[in-house]
């Protein structure tokens, strides 16, 4: 076949893919995808490899990129898989999605069928439809059960059963279940009931009727759940329980777990009938709960998964399996590492309502630990429903508006992934919740389970927020199942249980079932035919798919890494491949693959390039191009394709090989660009005499030309490039500037679109290219938009003129003015500028004249006056004159209101005998009030003071008490000032201990906690690891006036841990470790003990121990011993013993007896038993030889090493003289060589060498006769060898010592190398070495007068195998060694080595060896090839073996070797193979470790390394490297790196009363760093603070002084940093700024200011020599270097001199107060009448204190006197007249400056005599 040609752009991409849809019968369905491609594809439709067409039902809507098809009325004919495909000249794409048509669902049964039937599921023939599925059901053991169901559909459905996937014969036999088929109620169809007769446990699972027709098929399922029944209670109620599983017959696995993590325990179990399973923990019955689930895996296997496995959780678990036939066990025991860091309180399983809160709490070991919340694998991150509080060391968890999806497993972890796990349970109508996520695979059954609070209720299943069918669902009493059978990807979603209010969801996700991909297509090959055309061909893979594929073509240029698709074919053959269907010429590869719905083969590469070229088309032409004089001007165009073309100008061709040239020297300058199929033509600065050149393009199929243009350069502005913003002050030169690119260029100027006229003020300018604009003294008025325009070009400039700014002279700082009712306030400011405009505001408001506010101005003053102020009036003025504030703050008191402060209820809180101020300030400072406490007037005392000051009245309590709470009032005429103290005990403190305290005491010492209060009478909780203690008699709890002890009279270990002294506000911390009492070995009491034993016997080495629970160890030689049959150790009580049943010489040696704290050696010696003769074991008898004969005396004994003394008549023998003494082995022998008269006799042998009593003894007798005659005893014996044997001739002589002579065929024989004669005893040998043929004869003997002779005879030798070759077994790479042994020495090349009955070949591994009898065949570095049989050879003889090579095992040559580092470390393990290219897994505890970051894995040669960085202590573990059967292993240790300091402090020199810094660096966050000066530790204090930022430590002193100059040194643990130096240098202080006299009104402020040269300086204030404090009408404030003394409401008093000082620097001024006229604010009444004798008081007050005033009687001043007596009181004055008497009556006057007033006393008769000292007044 043949592809298309068209234009080369992109295949088409499916941007959206259709969706499967899922339609009921006679519905509407529709599929849509979006896909894009260059040109536009076609898009086609196809179902069942056919192109549908558009009809009725059946349309194919498009807009745009988007394609749909569109089904109306669908059919279940209409069901199936619908391709859209699309193509264009690039390629070809496909999509595919499946329709599925629904019968619709048939209505339920009436309840009375014979009133109503049911309806037919369909007129005519239709797929089956369930009209009632099976039922889920809970049963017990035992009990019957019975599924239904009822399909329709015609024809009749068949219905099969399934469980759990499998065919109920392969599950069941057939005695164990009934199928009952029927037919459907009222319609075509079928029902088929399953009855379980007695429900096993095993039974348990999910039920799916299957329906199948031919027009479709349906399924339904159902759960069944098989509980075990209650057991019932014994009848003997004494009677013990039966063990629930057997007893374990061997130990079970130990299972290893850290904590935190999950343990998974998996059981396989077969048997027939199905077994029953059943899990235990530690002997109970364990059920399936939030954190031990229980379930059966895909491969048959039971599965118990403990998640977050606890402390708790350690134990045994066994998996018990039975059925009728037996039971079987399978156990192992969970232990779980804790870790080294602890949360110090662990998190509590807790309860909560639905809709209300949960509140999870833990403690860390240190607050400065970060923790992370989870929910099970979720990390929870903080919210409005998760609120994550952090209290110190404490974490809570609070979950806000719980719901059922809330219930779970919560953890709380920190660093090392070290967590603590609580349970909480939601209580609402759902009990069990839905699990958070269940995975399925696709086309198995899903099932979720809810129970409820209340059975029988309706609950509410949906999916993604629409119902599910009632055909899935099914409830009994409290539980509610959900079936889906053989789920599809459509059934994925969220699935939600709703009752009520309350839900639960879950997240169900369907995994697609992995396919195979199809093959590769088969003999590709490529044909290059015709030109510029290549023929690529292939076969379909073998085997063909199953399902449809196509064929995908790519192509490559070759340099390209990149393959791009061509097109895709869906029948195997052939296709030619044209040049259009590249982009750009070039040489192209090819390759092919298979696609299917699977998945994609690999792809098969065509053999070969071929040289394609595309045909190139004008996609974009030239076009004429029009530029000014001096451009560049572009030519451009687009092809269809990447060629290379040719440029021409005027007819010239440009040289393209040049990125830049020129026409000829000195003309147009050019650049030719090429960027994939565009081409562009750059002319550079063109000129007017260009215009009108020609310029074209050539290439293969393409022609183009277009003309150039010059036009004359227009006027352009080259400055300003953009609009200018300006701005300038009144009588300023302004000059505005443009230039033109032209020269002499006209051009208008304009202001805000005007154009502008020349005058004196505004000057126009031309000066060549600039264009100029003048304003010789600008105004305010010149600000505007300049705008400089020429031919179709403007340039603007923004001109704005200011005045200059204006500045306030007076006042420069804040003013304060207090004033009274009706009062007249000036407010007053100076400045610089006398036409300033300026604006008055109040409270932010613009202040307007008015009767009330009149504003003035004289010169450069301005005045705001109040003529008669009022309260309202009162506020805060601001002056504003430019850009500059002056502010003022007004404040009018009302006269009717006495206090001005405070104005509401004051509440005040203290500590008992705290300092308590009730202050109360007044509108006038000679006010009297009145002070009260619940209503009773107070009394001063020490304990209560009143204090009066100008305006400020206070009540001052010292040392407040408890008895002090109550409210208090200040009270003056109707008004008050109420005042609520609170008095409360002061927070306990701990005062000692401050830090945390650690205590080491051994067992059964006292150990006393202490700590020390603030408070004697202050409650304390003691905590031991969080839990509160409890006191008995091995804790005690004392108190004795502040001081807190926790006793523990006789600690044990087991009482150690983290004490917590808790006082409410504070706590102390104790740590406490109470070590085991040194143990000790009491008995032997010696140290080293030498003992010795016998051998063999029993040798017991004893000790005795204290405390008698002590553990020893025992060692010989300094190795730790083994238990085994020759060496045993017993434990009795305090006795220790070690015990060798048959104790042998090598078991001497020094044993060891070790405790923790002590040792005893023994040094155990073994004495032999004493020396015993063997043999002979009785006295031999005497023993009588001939003169001349050898005599051989011969013992054994029972010790090979034992000395013997040899003895001839009781004296010593002395070798020599004939005799010999020998020694060989436990055999000593004495050798007499011719025994002689001399040698007759005893002799003795004894075991020592000297003579002991007792010493073991043997004795011989020798007796030496004469010598008889010589004489032949025995006969000579004829002998036949074969070739190379010896022979050897014996004789028989008497006496021994006769002489022999021997001859050979008559010659006397003379000895040689091949004769040998030889003489012992009587016997006589002669030896022929190596017969050979030739030494036949006869050989004669003679003695005496005796011969005797006999014949040799010697017949050639076969060669034969005396050993002969044996099998060989190898291993790949070994040496092999193949070795016989012949009978004789064979010459060289009589043995022949052979391989298969071949001689061997010539290998330089092969070599053969002879070593006389003994040949070798070796083979040198043996391989595979080398296996077979060989061979070995002789002329006689033939021997076979086999030589088996086996794979070359792996081995480890260099082992792993423990590693042990400090945290943070890196770790290398590294092992060495026997062989190269190994692959193996690394793992650390048993975890596969993968590469990353901090995990690095090398393999070189024999060589793996694997190195890990940055460890943590929780790293620490088993390292292991398995590769096939090998595994080595290692361990990791991480030690708990020491802190050191990487940064100390450096040297630092700060000025007198500064803040000085010292930082030091540590290695670790968590880490405690002591502090030191001049080697004297520092504790924090308010001017040192000692902080902690991460790794780095500060120590901060404030307000330095040369008394903390110093050396300071920080240490932490063993490390110490160097010391650094504090310098501290005295401050100088200096007055920059003095202060200035100020003059004032009586009652106005005045405000002084002092500025000195350093920041943190700290002055004083004195005024007429009194030192100021704050308060009242004095405010003192400090601004940087400035010092501000502000006095409000001056008095006449105040005058004086005002001192600043500051250290040595001081500042003097004055201050003038000019005094208001004294007035009277209150007078006496105009008439006063008095009884006569009494006294009268006339009173007045003044408008201030020590005015003068004068008392007039009738215009005579009076005098002080027994008469008249004058008072003063503050601004009160009084004249009191003693003893009024009728003359005293008149006209009483009292002057106060210009003030006075007029009192008529009036004087009556009283009815009867006044009363002494009474009193009137007014």
């Amino acid at each position: 076949m043949k592809a298309g040609s068209g234009d080369q752009g992109s295949p088409p991409c499916f941007l959206r893919f259709p969706r499967p849809v899922r339609v009921v019968s006679g519905g509407e369905a529709e599929l849509k995808c979006v896909v894009l491609g260059e040109p536009p594809p076609i898009v086609v439709w196809e179902k069942g490899g056919q192109q549908l067409a558009a009809s009725e039902r059946l349309s194919f809507p498009v807009d745009g990129a988007e394609h749909g098809l569109l089904l109306s009325g669908a059919l279940p004919t209409d069901a199936g898989v619908y391709v859209c495909r699309a193509r264009n000249a690039a390629g070809e794409a496909y999509a595919a999605a499946a329709v599925t048509v629904l019968e619709p669902q048939a209505s339920e049964p009436d309840p009375q069928p014979a009133e109503r039937p049911l309806p037919p599921p369909g007129a005519g023939e239709g797929a089956p439809v369930f009209l009632a599925g099976p039922r889920s059901q809970w049963v017990l053991r035992g009990e019957q059960v019975v599924l239904t169901c009822q399909v329709g559909g015609l024809p009749a459905p068949e219905l099969y059963w399934e469980k759990d996937g499998m065919a109920l014969d392969e599950v069941w036999d057939s005695g164990h279940f009934v199928l009952e088929p029927g037919h459907a109620e009222g319609g075509p169809g079928a029902s088929l009931a399953l009855r379980i007769l007695a429900a096993r446990l095993p039974d348990s699972g999910v039920y799916v009727c299957h329906a199948r027709n031919a027009h479709g098929h349906a399924q339904a399922g159902a759960l069944l759940q098989v509980h075990q029944p209650p057991e019932s209670p014994p009848e003997d109620p004494d009677e013990a329980p039966k063990p629930v599983v057997e007893p374990l017959k061997c130990a079970p696995k130990t299972f290893w777990v850290n904590e935190g993590k999950h343990a998974k325990f998996r059981c396989y179990v077969m048997g027939k009938p199905e077994p029953e399973i059943e899990w235990h923990w530690e002997g109970r019955p364990l059920l399936s709960d939030r954190r031990r689930l229980m379930y059966r895996d895909r491969d048959g296997g039971f599965v118990l998964k403990v998640l977050y496995c606890q402390a708790k959780d350690r134990g045994l678990y066994v998996c018990a399996a039975r059925n009728s036939a037996g039971q079987t066990l399978s156990a192992v025991q969970l232990h779980v590492k804790e870790p080294r860091l602890r949360f110090t309180r662990p998190l509590q399983d807790v309860e909560g309502r639905e809709h209300g809160i949960a509140v999870l709490e833990c403690k860390v070991p240190n607050s400065r630990i970060p923790t992370a919340w989870f929910r099970e694998d979720q990390r929870l991150l903080p919210c409005r429903k998760y609120e994550q509080i952090e209290e110190g060391a404490v974490r809570r968890l609070i979950i806000h508006r719980l719901k059922a999806d809330d219930d779970g497993v919560y953890l709380c972890e920190m660093r090392g992934r070290v967590r603590t796990v609580a349970n909480v349970t939601v209580k609402g109508p759902i009990l069990k919740r839905l699990p958070r996520k269940l995975d399925v695979l696709e086309g198995e059954n899903a099932v979720l389970l809810v129970e409820t609070q209340e059975a029988g209720v309706e609950g509410r299943w949906s999916r993604d927020g629409e119902d599910l069918p009632t055909i899935c669902q099914s409830s009994s009493g409290h539980m509610h199942a959900l079936v889906l059978p053989g789920v599809t990807r459509e059934d994925a979603g969220e699935v939600t249980f709703s009752l009520g209010n309350s839900r639960t969801t879950t997240l169900l996700r369907v995994k697609c079932v992995k396919h195979s991909p199809p093959g590769p297509p088969m003999l590709a090959e490529m044909f290059k035919g015709q030109k510029n055309t290549v023929l690529l061909t292939w076969k379909p893979p073998e085997p063909v798919p199953e399902t449809p594929f196509i064929y995908r073509l790519e192509r490559q240029e070759v340099g390209s890494e990149d393959w791009i698709q061509c097109f895709s074919i869906e029948k195997a053959g052939a296709v030619e491949v044209p040049g259009d269907c590249v982009p750009s010429e070039g040489d192209y590869r090819f390759r092919i693959c298979t696609v299917s719905e699977h998945g994609r083969s690999s792809h098969v590469v065509f053999h070969g390039a071929a040289h394609l070229v595309p045909t190139a088309r004008l996609v974009a032409g030239l076009e004429d191009v029009q530029v000014y004089d001096g451009e560049d001007a572009v030519f451009s165009l687009d092809l269809s394709t990447i060629i290379q073309g040719t440029w021409f100008l005027n007819g010239e061709e440009l040289k393209s090989n040049e990125p830049e040239g020129q026409v000829e020297p000195g003309a147009l300058r050019y650049r030719i660009e090429q960027k994939g199929p565009q081409h562009r033509l750059l002319l550079q600065a063109v000129r007017h005499q260009h215009s009108g050149a020609l310029v074209g393009f050539s290439c293969p199929g393409v022609q183009d030309s277009a003309a150039l243009t010059i036009q004359e350069s227009p006027v352009h502005i080259l400055s300003p490039q953009g609009k200018e913003s300006l701005t300038f002050t009144t009588s300023e030169r302004v000059m505005l500037t443009c230039e033109l690119s032209r020269v002499d260029f006209p051009a208008c100027w304009y202001k805000d679109g005007q154009e502008v006229e020349e005058s004196e003020s505004l000057l126009v300018k031309m000066d060549g290219r600039k264009h100029r604009l003048i304003l010789p003294a600008a105004k305010v008025q010149d600000s505007g938009e300049f705008e400089c325009r020429t031919e179709g070009v403007s340039a603007f400039f923004s001109v704005t003129v200011r005045d200059p700014p204006v500045h306030i002279l007076d006042p420069q700082e804040h003013v304060f003015v207090h004033a009274i009712t009706s009062e007249c306030v000036m407010l007053s400011c100076e400045v610089d500028r006398e036409d300033a405009p300026v604006c008055w505001y109040k409270d932010g408001q613009e202040v307007e004249e008015s009767d009330f506010v009149v504003l003035e101005k004289e010169g450069p003053h301005h005045r705001l006056v109040l003529p008669a102020a009022q309260p309202p009036d009162g506020g805060e003025f601001q002056f504003v004159a430019g850009d500059e504030r002056a502010y003022f703050t007004v404040t009018i008191t009302d006269v009717s209101s006495w206090i001005v402060y405070p104005s509401g209820k004051v509440y005040v809180a203290a500590v008992r005998l705290e300092r308590v101020v009730l202050t109360c300030e007044l509108c006038r400072p000679w006010a009297e009030v009145r002070w009260t406490k619940d209503g009773d007037e107070v009394v001063e005392s020490p304990a209560l003071l009143l204090q009066k000051e100008d305006t400020i009245r206070r009540l001052v309590l010292p040392a407040v008490q408890l008895e002090d709470s109550g409210e208090y009032l200040c009270e003056i005429d109707d008004e008050s000032a109420s005042f609520t103290v609170t008095v409360t005990e002061p927070p306990v403190r701990i005062i000692y201990p401050r830090d945390e305290v650690t205590l080491i005491a051994v067992s059964l010492e006292c150990v006393v906690l202490m700590c020390e209060l603030s408070r004697e009478d202050a409650p304390v909780r003691w905590y031991k690891d969080g839990l509160e203690v409890e006191e008995s008699e091995a804790l005690v709890l004392e108190s004795d006036g502040p001081h807190r002890r926790l006793v523990l009279p006789a600690a044990q270990p087991e009482q150690g841990g983290e004490f917590v002294c808790d006082a409410g506000d504070d706590s102390a911390f104790f740590t406490v470790t109470v070590t085991a009492p040194p143990e000790r070995i009491v008995h032997p009491a010696a140290r080293s003990l030498d003992l010795q034993f016998g051998v063999p016997g029993r040798v017991e080495l004893r000790c005795e121990v204290a405390p008698a629970g002590s553990q020893v160890r025992w060692y010989k030689d300094g190795l730790e011993v083994e238990v085994s049959d020759s060496l045993q150790l017993g434990a009795e009580g305090p006795a220790r013993t070690l015990t060798l049943p048959h104790a042998q010489p090598e078991d001497a040696g020094e044993y060891v007896c070790e405790t923790r704290d002590e040792a005893v050696t023994f040094n155990v010696s073994l004495a032999e038993p004493p020396v015993q003769f063997l043999a002979p074991e009785a006295a031999p008898a005497p023993l009588r030889v001939a003169p001349g004969e050898p005599v051989m005396l011969s013992c054994e004994l029972s010790r090979a090493s034992a000395l013997v003394f040899w003895s001839h008549n009781g004296r010593p023998v002395q070798e020599g003289e004939g005799l010999e003494l020998h020694a060989e082995g436990p055999r000593r022998t004495l050798c007499i060589r011719a025994a002689d008269l001399a040698h007759a006799g005893l002799y003795t042998c004894r075991a020592t060498p000297r003579i002991a009593p007792g010493a073991p003894s043997l004795s011989f007798t020798v007796q030496v006769a004469e010598p008889p005659l010589a004489k032949l005893v025995s006969e000579l014996t004829p002998l036949t060898v074969h070739e190379g044997d010896d022979a050897t001739f014996r004789c028989e002589v008497s006496p021994p010592d006769a002489d022999v002579t021997w001859l050979r065929n008559g010659a006397v024989v003379t000895p040689g190398p091949q004769l040998e004669m030889a003489q012992n005893g009587s016997s006589r040998t002669l030896t022929v070495r190596c017969c050979q043929l030739d030494d036949a004869g006869t050989v004669t003997a003679r003695a005496g007068g005796t011969a005797t002779s006999a014949r040799l005879h010697v017949r050639e030798t076969e060669l034969l195998f005396l050993r002969r070759l044996q099998d060989v077994r190898a291993e790949e790479g070994q040496d092999v060694c193949l070795e016989v042994e012949t009978g004789r020495v064979g010459a060289a090349g009589v043995v022949r080595w052979v391989r298969g009955g071949e001689p061997l070949p010539h290998d330089s591994r092969v070599s053969v060896a002879q070593d006389g009898h003994i040949y070798r065949l070796f083979i040198h570095g043996v391989v595979l090839a080398d296996q077979g049989t060989y061979g070995c050879e002789s002329h006689h003889d033939r021997t076979l073996a086999r030589l088996s090579v086996r794979p070359r095992q792996l081995r480890v040559l260099r082992p792993l070797e423990d590693v042990t580092i400090t945290e943070g470390g890196s770790a290398t393990f590294q092992l060495e193979l026997s062989q190269e290219g190994v692959t193996g897994e690394w793992a650390r505890g048993g975890v596969r470790l993968q590469p990353g970051p901090k995990c690095h894995m090398h393999a070189e040669s024999h060589t793996h390394r694997l190195v890990l960085s940055g460890l943590g202590l929780a790293d620490s573990g088993c390292i292991s490297f398995t590769a096939d059967s090998l595994r080595c292993a290692a361990r990791l240790t991480v030690r708990e790196a020491p802190v050191t300091i990487v940064r100390g402090p450096q040297d630092l020199e700060v000025t007198e009363g500064d803040t000085a810094t010292l930082e030091c660096e540590l290695s670790q966050a968590l880490a405690d760093v002591t502090w030191e000066k001049d080697g004297r530790p520092l504790t924090p204090s308010p001017r040192l603070r000692l902080q902690a930022l991460g790794t780095r430590r500060l120590l901060q002193l404030r307000r330095c002084d040369p008394l903390d100059a110093g050396t300071y040194s920080c240490a932490v643990g063993t490390a110490r940093a160097r010391p650094a130096r504090l310098t501290v240098r005295e401050r100088v202080v200096s007055v920059l700024s003095e202060l200035r006299a100020v003059s004032a009104r009586e009652g106005d402020g005045a405000t002084f200011e002092c500025t000195v040269s350093e920041v943190e300086t700290t002055g004083s204030w004195e005024l007429g020599g009194r030192p100021l404090r704050p308060g009242g009408r004095v405010r003192i404030r400090q601004e940087g270097k400035k010092h501000v003394l502000v006095l409000s409401e001056l008095r006449p008093e105040d005058a004086g001199e005002v001192r600043f000082q500051a250290g040595p620097a001081q500042s003097v001024a004055q201050l003038e107060v000019e005094a208001l006229p004294l007035q009277m604010c209150r007078r006496p009444p105009r008439e006063k009448t008095v009884l006569v004798g009494r006294k009268a008081v006339l009173e007045v007050t003044v408008s201030r204190s020590g005015g003068h005033v004068c008392w007039l009687r009738e215009g005579v001043e009076l005098c002080p006197g027994d008469k008249y007596e004058l008072r003063s009181h503050g601004p009160t004055h009084s004249l009191v007249i003693h003893d009024v008497r009728p003359e005293d009556q008149g006209t009483y006057c009292c002057q106060a400056g210009q003030d006075s007033a007029h009192t008529r006393l009036l004087v009556e008769a009283g009815a009867r005599d006044p009363t002494p000292g009474a009193e009137t007044s007014q």
